[in-house]
């Protein structure tokens, strides 16, 4: 039987730093006052958003270990807030890390690795029955040790785990044709379809399929935007985004607003610069708009690990690699005195809708 996480209360902690805030709370890079390392801990009002809180820590409490996935180390609540820790990333997220290079992009080397190990994390969340749903940079964050790890599980959802995802299954002839070709049947309607708004309670048992529609917008699959319910599958055509971005520092479908960036994600197709290659060829693959017919959508992560992009890679040695692309600083944060519930309080005040035509997060369902 797996050990529960030490109870902690808020009282004990001290707050180092503020390392970010989102749509579920606030989180803070602590220290215990009895000792021990640092560790990020998420902070929610249970006024708020304490659905989404409790489904995350559900979903960090059950997993299986792996050593790109987070674990949760403790977790506890009060009448006004719940709390839990995560161990902390100090090399930030991806997103942080490619504006810090020259030209603001990763090399395709880069790219190999990264997207490797993000493909094993998905996987390991699929064999759970888990569909992330917000794989985007800043969801992914760079652990000391230069390895990966996703980051916010509060979009994730529980989903029946189809026989042949994870066997040697055969795609039928009906789809064996280029996945790049959008085919000569007539294109569905740009209009944005309405989409299921039921209790997610209800979405977090074993489904075949969710009706939910969450994510940020740049990354969101035609399914979801259609509202034709979705599986694992929209995670393979968010690491096309990621892809896409990692590459050539924007987005595929990026429009002026709301509206024109799910009418290109619906009706365009990205565009590249320069001769096709292994990259861009998996970038295709995986944004292709009919789900059936996207890379990973029959047996998961095994079609993409046997994409060309991938070819001579040691698989199973990736998690040993001990000089990955880029390795934080080793320094120690310094133990600070902020009081976590105090500047919660003050820093928690109602935030202000993003412009139109701004990244933000979609949630039409009430965590």
């Amino acid at each position: 039987m797996d050990t529960p996480p030490p109870l902690l209360h808020i009282d004990n902690l001290r707050a180092v730093k503020v390392l970010g805030k989102g749509a579920t709370g606030t989180v803070f890079l602590v220290h215990d006052k009895s000792g021990g390392q640092p560790f990020a801990l998420k902070v929610a009002e249970k006024s708020s958003a304490h659905r989404r809180a409790r489904h995350e820590i559900s979903v960090l409490r059950r997993l299986p270990p792996h050593p790109l996935l987070p674990h949760l180390i403790c977790s506890f609540e009060d009448d006004e807030f719940i709390c839990w820790g995560i161990p902390f990333c100090p090399g930030g997220d991806l997103n942080v890390l490619r504006h810090r290079q020259s030209d603001r992009v990763f090399s395709p080397a880069v790219i190999r690795f990264y997207l490797a190990e993000i493909v094993c994390a998905l996987q390991h969340l699929h064999q759970q029955g888990i569909v992330y749903r917000d794989l985007k940079p800043e969801n992914i964050l760079v652990q000391l040790s230069g390895h990966v790890t996703l980051t916010d599980f509060d979009l994730s959802r529980d989903l029946a785990v189809r026989k042949s995802h994870f066997s040697s299954h055969t795609i039928p002839k009906s789809n064996t044709r280029s996945r790049f070709a959008l085919g000569k049947k007539k294109a569905k309607s740009a209009r944005v379809s309405p989409v299921s708004r039921r209790n997610p309670i209800e979405d977090f048992s074993a489904n075949e399929r969710s009706n939910s529609f969450v994510g940020t917008e740049e990354y969101v699959a035609p399914e979801m935007i259609r509202g034709d319910g979705h599986e694992f599958s929209v995670d393979w055509w968010a690491l096309g985004v990621l892809a896409y971005e990692m590459l050539y520092g924007t987005t595929p479908f990026k429009g002026r607003n709301r509206k024109e960036t799910f009418r290109k994600i619906l009706l365009a197709r990205p565009e590249y610069i320069g001769k096709p290659d292994p990259l861009t060829g998996l970038i295709g693959e995986l944004l292709e708009k009919d789900p059936t017919r996207r890379l990973g959508y029959w047996r998961g992560a095994a079609e993409i690990k046997e994409h060309r992009f991938f070819r001579g890679l040691r698989w199973e040695l990736l998690t040993e690699v001990s000089r990955p692309p880029f390795l934080p600083s080793r320094d120690e944060p310094k133990e600070g005195g902020i009081d976590v519930k105090e500047h919660f309080r003050r820093m928690n005040l109602p935030p202000s809708p993003p412009p139109d035509g701004c990244r933000s997060d979609l949630s039409l369902a009430e965590f």
